[in-house]
């Protein structure tokens, strides 16, 4: 785990961040649809998941540039950019009806990452524990999948004051609509650090990596 530290009075932007940091803490949130279609056939012709496709897919687009790898330190009260983060996904015990975390690490290889990731899952099913371990992972972001539902809206609340940074991702099942198949996506991160150009350009580069994605 590697990250830069950032001069708040040099990022590039110090009156937007000093403002949601000092003034005003607070997260934005959206949630749209996004095209599946292919990904969706794709994921049933290569015999693969869907789910893992879209989760490598996901962490490829926030690892694309630093405005999603922001994090705040509060220990050290340090503004910093990770050099990569790594989604912690979710395993749901049908018996119990409760879930645990999984924790994977994101590569860039996806054969690699597929190979991870499926392991990581089928390790996650025989634990019972939340287990949850923030302070020994802390550059994963949250990316939750919200099975039983496709959904048209979804908000995420964090306490006031805590500068919480990494993204937190969820999404639900896909539909069909006029033909084609679609999935709420919902997109969360701290308006410190983002706004909604850098929400909306989650969901551009999502569909950008699902059409190179499923060309390969």
């Amino acid at each position: 785990m590697n990250y830069k530290v950032i001069d708040p009075e040099k990022y590039y932007r110090k009156g937007v961040y000093r403002h949601f940091t000092e003034d005003c803490k607070c997260s934005t949130s959206m949630t749209a649809r996004i095209d599946v279609t292919e990904l969706v056939t794709y994921s049933k012709v290569k015999g693969t998941k869907f789910y893992i496709n879209f989760l490598y897919i996901l962490s490829k687009v926030l690892n694309s540039r630093d405005d999603y790898r922001m994090a705040y330190l509060w220990q050290s009260k340090e503004f910093i950019c990770y050099d990569v983060i790594n989604p912690i996904q979710y395993v749901f015990h049908e018996d119990t009806e409760t879930c645990s975390p999984v924790y994977t690490t994101y590569s860039e290889d996806y054969p690699l990452f597929y190979k991870n990731a499926l392991a990581d899952i089928e390790r996650a099913k025989e634990s019972r524990e939340y287990g949850l371990d923030a302070a020994n992972h802390p550059n994963w972001f949250d990316a939750s999948y919200i099975s039983w539902l496709s959904y048209d809206s979804m908000n995420i609340e964090l306490p006031d004051g805590y500068l919480y940074f990494l993204p937190i991702i969820n999404w639900g099942k896909y539909r069909e609509e006029n033909g084609r198949l679609v999935m709420p996506v919902t997109v969360r991160l701290n308006h410190a650090v983002a706004d909604g150009f850098l929400i909306a350009n989650v969901y551009r580069l999502l569909e950008k990596e699902i059409g190179l994605f499923v060309t390969k």
